[in-house]
C-alpha cells in the first residue's frame, strides 16, 4: 500500500466514524444506559465468576474446569451448548430471528508463571507442562474477557427484543501459542455450527480504564516461535578445553541475534527477536552437552518475517560452526498472524465506541507488537473488529507516566486489571457493537 493509498484510507475511516457518530450519539447514549442498569442487577455474579475463574486458572487444552464453568453459564442463560470443540473449546448459539450470524470471542487459557500481585483471590494453582509442574495465572487477562463475555450473553438476552440475527458465542483454548483457534477449525467450527457473517473480540491492557481503542486494518504483530537446540561436548567445569560449550554457544547467540534486529531488518519496519528461555545443566562446575533456547519472533509484514527467520537460522549455524561443534537444531513453528480489522466493520464499530465513551475511545495511530490467533478467524473468512479496553486505575497509569514508570502489563506476574471498571467498560462497548450490527431492519 502506498502512503498516499494509506492517507486516503485513514482519512474515509475517520470521516465515516465521524458522520456516524453525529447522526447515532443520542441513541447509543440511550442504550449504553439500558446496558448499565442490567449491569447492576448482574454485576455481582458476574464478579463471583471473575474471581472464581482468576483463581482456577488452566493451560491451553486443560481448561477442562474453565471450559465447564462457562457452559454452565451460558446454559442457565438459554443459550444452545456444546462442548469439546477443539478438544476444550465451547460454542453456545442463540438464534432470535432473520438477520446476520455474528461471532463473538472470548480465550479461555491463562500462563505458565506465579502470579505476584497480592491479591485475596489470587492464583496458586499449578499444572502440568513440558512434563514439570508449573505455576499458573491468568496474567494475560482473559479472565476479564470471559467475564466480559458471559455479561455481554446476558445483555442480550435481556435486550432480545432489540435485535434481530444468530449470536454464536466461541470460548476458544490455548490461544497463549497453543493453536487453539486452528483447532476448532479443524474441528468443524464453521461447518458444524454456523460460518458468521462478521466476529468480534476484545482485549484488556494496561491502559486506564474506561477507556476503548481501536484502528482498521492491522492492529497486532505476526507471531512465530523458535528453538535453538546447541549440541556440544560436556566436561568438568576445570577443563573447559577439553569440551565443546554449548552454554557459550547459547550466550553467543543470544547476543548476535540481535545483530539481525539493528543491521539487517529495515529500521523503519516492526520487528522483535526474543530469547524467553535458556535450559542447560543442572550443576555449576559441569558444563552440559546441550543448551536449549526458546523465544518469539515478531514482525507486521512477510518480507521482515522472512529476514529475521533466515537471519535466526543463519546466525545459529554460524555460531556453532565457529564453536567446532555439529550444526544446531533450528526450528520456527508459525504462530498467530497478525490480525487485521475490516474497514468498514471497524468504522461502524469505531463510530459507536465514540458515540458511547467519547474522548475515552481512542483511535490507535499504530498496530502493538503482542500477537493473537484471532487472526485464524480473520483468515478462514470471517470479517472482524478486534478492539481493545484499559484495565489499570487511571490515576496510577498518569503517575507512572508522568515518572516514566513502566507498570505491570500483560504476561506481567502483577498484572492485575481493576475488575468491575474493566469488565463494565467491555460489557459496554461489546454489547453496544453487535446490538448496532444485529439491530432490526
Amino acid at each position: 500500500m502506498t502512503t498516499m493509498d494509506s492517507l486516503l484510507r485513514s482519512a474515509a475511516f475517520v470521516l465515516a466514524a465521524s458522520l456516524a457518530h453525529a447522526a447515532g450519539a443520542a441513541d447509543v447514549a440511550g442504550t449504553r444506559a439500558v446496558i448499565d442498569r442490567g449491569l447492576d442487577t448482574q454485576y455481582s455474579h458476574i464478579e463471583a465468576l471473575y474471581k472464581d475463574i482468576h483463581s482456577h486458572p488452566e493451560l491451553g487444552f486443560q481448561e477442562t474446569r474453565t471450559a465447564a464453568r462457562l457452559a454452565a453459564e451460558m446454559r442457565a442463560l438459554g443459550y444452545e451448548v456444546t462442548e469439546g470443540v477443539g478438544k476444550t473449546g465451547i460454542v453456545a448459539l442463540y438464534r432470535n430471528g432473520p438477520g446476520p450470524t455474528v461471532m463473538v470471542r472470548t480465550e479461555l487459557d491463562a500462563l505458565p508463571l506465579p502470579e505476584k500481585t497480592g491479591l485475596p483471590y489470587a492464583s496458586m494453582a499449578t499444572q502440568i507442562l513440558r512434563n514439570v509442574e508449573t505455576p499458573v495465572a491468568h496474567a494475560c487477562g482473559h479472565d476479564i474477557h470471559m467475564s466480559v463475555w458471559v455479561a455481554v450473553a446476558k445483555t442480550l438476552m435481556d435486550m432480545k427484543d432489540q435485535w434481530s440475527g444468530t449470536v454464536m458465542f466461541v470460548g476458544q483454548p490455548a490461544e497463549e501459542g497453543g493453536g487453539g483457534a486452528r483447532a476448532m477449525l479443524a474441528d468443524g467450527l464453521f461447518s458444524r455450527f454456523a460460518k458468521p457473517d462478521m466476529g468480534f473480540a476484545l482485549h484488556v491492557g494496561p491502559g486506564p480504564y474506561g477507556f476503548v481503542s481501536y484502528r482498521p486494518g492491522v492492529i497486532n504483530s505476526t507471531s512465530d516461535s523458535l528453538s535453538v537446540l546447541f549440541t556440544g561436548k560436556g566436561g568438568h567445569g576445570s577443563r573447559p578445553h577439553v569440551t565443546i560449550d554449548p552454554v557459550m554457544m547459547a550466550g553467543h547467540f543470544i547476543v548476535d541475534v540481535q545483530s539481525v534486529i539493528s543491521r539487517e531488518k529495515d529500521a523503519a519496519k516492526f520487528g522483535v527477536v526474543t530469547i524467553g528461555s535458556v535450559q542447560a545443566g543442572n550443576a555449576g562446575n559441569v558444563i552440559p552437552d546441550t543448551a536449549l533456547l526458546r523465544g518469539t519472533i515478531r514482525s507486521y509484514d512477510d518480507d521482515t518475517r522472512a529476514k529475521m527467520i533466515e537471519g535466526v537460522q543463519r546466525t545459529a549455524k554460524a555460531i556453532a560452526l565457529m564453536a567446532g561443534a555439529p550444526p544446531p537444531d533450528v526450528k520456527i513453528t508459525a504462530g498467530a498472524k497478525a490480525v487485521i480489522n475490516d474497514a468498514d466493520l471497524a468504522a461502524r464499530g469505531g463510530a459507536v465506541l465514540k458515540a458511547a465513551f467519547g474522548d475515552k475511545a481512542v483511535l490507535l495511530p499504530a498496530p502493538g507488537s503482542a500477537s493473537e490467533d484471532y487472526s485464524e478467524f480473520i483468515i478462514a473468512g470471517v470479517p472482524s473488529f478486534y478492539f481493545g479496553i484499559g484495565g489499570l486505575d487511571p490515576k496510577a497509569v498518569a503517575e507512572a507516566t508522568a515518572m516514566k514508570a513502566p507498570l505491570p502489563g500483560n504476561h506481567s506476574p502483577e498484572f492485575a486489571p481493576v475488575p468491575e471498571p474493566t469488565i463494565r467498560t467491555g460489557t459496554q462497548a461489546m454489547s453496544l457493537v453487535l446490538l448496532d450490527v444485529l439491530q432490526k431492519k
